[in-house]
């Protein structure tokens, strides 16, 4: 054997089982709430941050994307979502309209660079009088 070639190995080895940036995968991120409660009402601001599971460090420069806000247990109960200037790095805040009190979906999504597929996630707020 080829002491050269055992050394290679190993160095593919390591490199394949260490939490890398470069070897992260969308799995490897969630969405968390800034703040779980938020008023109910027109032009609620909602955040979310976006961290890396591993480091539990925030993502400052992912794209991302809202889906969709809908009241649990109402999907049909929906409110259009726009997004807003970041306010600090790796938090992504949106506008929307909470007309009820009660738990709500915000399903969102990210493109982080140098990952192959998006960041989908699931946030759930609750609205408060």
């Amino acid at each position: 054997m080829n002491l050269k070639y055992i050394l290679a190995g190993l160095v593919v080895a390591t490199t394949a089982n260490s939490p890398d940036e470069t070897l992260a995968r969308a799995r490897d991120y969630a969405f968390q709430p800034v703040s779980v409660e938020v008023k109910k009402g027109e032009d609620v601001t909602i955040a979310v941050r976006l961290i890396r599971k591993v480091t539990r460090k925030p993502v400052v420069d992912a794209v991302v994307t809202p889906v969709r806000i809908d009241m649990a247990g109402m999907a049909e109960m929906t409110s259009p979502v726009t997004v807003l200037p970041a306010s600090e790095p790796g938090v992504y805040a949106f506008k929307t309209n909470l007309s009820m009190e009660g738990r709500w979906r915000f399903s969102v999504t990210a493109k982080v660079p140098g990952e192959r597929d998006a960041v989908v996630g699931r946030v759930v707020l609750k609205a408060t009088q």
